[in-house]
């Protein structure tokens, strides 16, 4: 029998959650409620990385054994108080087969953050771009290259390049930050100085992909056909298009285990980068305890 309702109190407005014993995660035994506390917890560093940002969520209704979904529209029985943004969004097609608008929900609270993660939404997606206040798209703020493994590499050699996509960085002025993307790589954000259009920002962001290919051709490649990707790592550089997200640092994702797409210090990079056991994917538990720790790491050195 399905855990009955409990009301809560967050932030001034009440929310129903239920099936808290429910179990989301079998291999760790990780249940709904332990979901929502990581959330909770982990709040304060986590909204700044949504805030203004139109919110894909990916969904476990059924827990990470089950099948997910991804979720873009807002859905109909959405609490009147949360914050949405309705833009056109290319690739989204309507009934009528063109691209249509969406309706996106924008994580700016803990309230509607609780709400989204009582939905099963363990995982949150963000693009690159910031609405306005009013809701309408600005421009990307940065860029994110996605450092994804083509075995038998792994994360120790994602780790070599992004050593060197920062110094590549570096060298047009911009600094970035590591992520480790709880799956198998990292990804690397870089801060925009000026807001650019997506085409502009992706385009710049494919620029140093493609460097790097030529300057290290038997360790990286930026192409997309998986058969050139072995033994590689292959540089993505697609999600920065106005249509593409990216897991949101500090957001759970739906593995075997609550692994987090979690900031890490270019220190700990540099660890992983000279040992294959220097660094690997973090949990939750990790995760709150480096918040407690050192508080967000995003953008530390």
């Amino acid at each position: 029998m399905a855990d009955a309702e409990v009301r809560v109190e967050v932030e001034g407005r009440t929310l129903a959650v239920s099936n808290l014993d429910k179990v989301l995660y079998p291999r760790t035994g990780t249940t709904k409620g332990e979901v929502l506390h990581y959330y909770a917890t982990i709040a304060p560093v986590l909204l700044p990385q949504l805030r203004d940002r139109a919110v894909t969520r990916v969904r476990w209704p059924h827990g990470v054994a089950d099948s997910s979904f991804f979720e873009k529209n807002i859905p109909s029985r959405a609490p009147r108080w949360v914050r949405t943004a309705t833009v056109p969004t290319t690739g989204s097609r309507t009934a009528s087969g063109k691209d249509g608008l969406l309706t996106f929900p924008i994580v700016d609270d803990l309230a509607t953050l609780t709400w989204l993660v009582n939905l099963a939404a363990l995982e949150l997606h963000v693009h690159q771009w910031r609405v306005s206040a009013d809701g309408e798209p600005l421009g990307a703020d940065r860029i994110v290259i996605d450092l994804d493994p083509g075995e038998p590499a792994g994360l120790h050699e994602c780790c070599q390049v992004a050593l060197l996509a920062r110094e590549l960085l570096v060298g047009r002025g911009l600094a970035s930050t590591p992520v480790l993307s709880g799956s198998k790589g990292l990804h690397l954000y870089a801060r925009l100085p000026a807001v650019l259009p997506s085409e502009e920002s992706s385009a710049l962001a494919k620029e140093v992909a493609e460097e790097l290919q030529r300057e290290h051709p038997k360790l990286v490649t930026a192409t997309m056909t998986k058969s050139r990707r072995t033994g590689k790592v292959f540089l993505d550089w697609s999600q920065n298009a106005g249509s593409k997200t990216t897991v949101c640092p500090y957001s759970l994702r739906g593995r075997e285990q609550p692994t987090v797409a979690a900031p890490v210090t270019w220190a700990e990079v540099e660890g992983g980068a000279e040992d294959p056991l220097g660094l690997e994917q973090l949990r939750f538990e990790d995760v709150l305890d480096r918040m407690r720790e050192h508080g967000d790491l995003f953008g530390a050195d």
